[in-house]
């Protein structure tokens, strides 16, 4: 059990870098498409919702069917049909090919996306404590093996598009290797993925003890925790979009410091999602939450009100620490509200969380009609205090406070 268990684990890991190499693999590319097509910025800006739509619409159609089929057959197909899709947009030849291209390709991310989420809350189930941020963590260093990879590509002289291909077709035979690790899905009565589960499997997802469901796992409160996750994704999304430019336009940054401003921002959200998992089994699930929340406040206000350069770096490094635990607490409450519908709720969940991820940037922009663009900031302060006062919803025993003598024997 406890071999089959670490298999799982580091499987999961594998699909989340996986998910970020290919969607990194899209981005590093954007220059390239974009000026091949032919299309403005405004043009690009406007295709990349259906990006957007695309996954979010995957999110709603692999989370139910994930709880119906198991984990087993999902993650594996979704990996595959992301990776035959990312050579889409890099054969795209005008602005129409290009739409269905990102649109085809944002709904097979998104399927991947859910479907990885929801096999990560059995993993974490059956370890007994938590495992979720390290996930989260992985898919960031799958961007970054991304820029690296298509640095080498060029510098080799590999066409971009050839480089796409290339990367689409090592994900799809990493996405089928890798699913013979995947876990059976939870035996739950009537469910066809539950039939013919492997016992051992069973029992360490259900060991003596577990207690990570939150009280009254309801429709109700996993909207709930929808919400938090649109406001705090919505932050994360404004400082993706704006916080170079803040750097630059407000105070007056060269275009290489600036750069270091998401930079900041980024690293320190990767550190502190390998971290929270410990701090999760410490604290519980709704510190994280609540804490966190106050944390990415200050660290955003600090950033809205300074003047000084130097103050503005630590407050992007607050904000992305901040918000670093945020979204896997989310996420794995979920999830765990009824192990029959993880990823059902994972997909409402993650879905409204892309949504604020989404709109954050637009918002921010809309607001600098109006306001200065340090003084919009204001907005992802008050949504990150409203935030750590909704902290609450996760008030539950937590997967990690589980005494050690109850979960399943297995370790790092």
């Amino acid at each position: 059990m406890e071999r089959s268990l670490r298999a799982a684990r580091g499987a999961t890991y594998v699909y989340f870098v996986l998910c970020g190499i290919l969607m990194g693999a899209w981005v590093v590319h954007i220059p390239v498409v974009e000026e091949r097509v032919g299309i403005s910025h405004a043009t690009l800006g406007g295709l990349l919702v259906l990006l957007g739509l695309g996954a979010f619409l995957g999110m709603q159609v692999a989370g139910p069917l994930t709880d119906r089929l198991g984990a087993r057959v999902v993650v594996p197909a979704s990996g595959v049909l992301c990776g035959a899709s990312l050579i889409l947009p890099g054969i795209a030849q005008d602005p129409w090919t290009l739409a269905g291209a990102l649109l085809v390709f944002g709904f097979c991310n998104g399927c991947l996306d859910v479907s990885m989420n929801a096999h990560a809350v059995h993993v974490e189930k059956a370890y007994g404590r938590p495992v979720m941020s390290g996930f989260h963590a992985t898919f960031s260093v799958g961007g970054v093996v991304a820029a690296l990879a298509a640095a080498s590509a060029t510098a080799v002289g590999l066409r971009p598009v050839a480089g796409m291909a290339v990367m689409g077709a090592v994900g799809i035979v990493v996405a089928l290797v890798s699913a013979r690790a995947l876990m059976p899905a939870p035996a739950v009565s009537g469910s066809p993925a539950a039939e013919g589960a492997d016992p051992a499997a069973e029992g360490a997802a259900l060991a003596p003890g577990d207690k990570a469901s939150p009280t009254g796992g309801g429709t109700g409160r996993v909207w709930l925790l929808a919400v938090l996750a649109l406001m705090v994704m919505l932050c994360e999304g404004a400082a993706n979009d704006w916080s170079a430019l803040h750097m630059q336009d407000v105070l007056g940054a060269s275009t290489g410091t600036a750069a270091f401003a998401y930079g900041t921002f980024a690293a320190a959200m990767t550190v502190g999602r390998l971290l929270t998992d410990r701090c999760v089994a410490r604290f519980g699930s709704m510190a994280i939450l609540r804490y966190g929340s106050a944390l990415a406040a200050a660290g955003i206000t600090l950033v809205a009100l300074c003047p000084w350069m130097w103050a503005a770096f630590v407050g992007w490094a607050l904000f992305g620490l901040g918000l670093s635990g945020t979204v896997p607490q989310l996420f794995s409450a979920a999830g765990h509200a009824d192990p029959a519908a993880a990823g059902a709720n994972v997909s409402r969940v993650a879905g409204l969380g892309y949504v604020g991820m989404l709109a954050g940037p637009a918002l921010i922009g809309w607001l600098t009609r109006l306001v200065a663009l340090d003084h919009a900031f204001i907005l992802l302060t008050l949504l990150c205090v409203t935030t750590a006062l909704g902290a609450g919803v996760l008030r539950t025993a937590s997967v990690g406070r589980t005494p050690r003598s109850e979960t399943a024997p297995v370790g790092h």
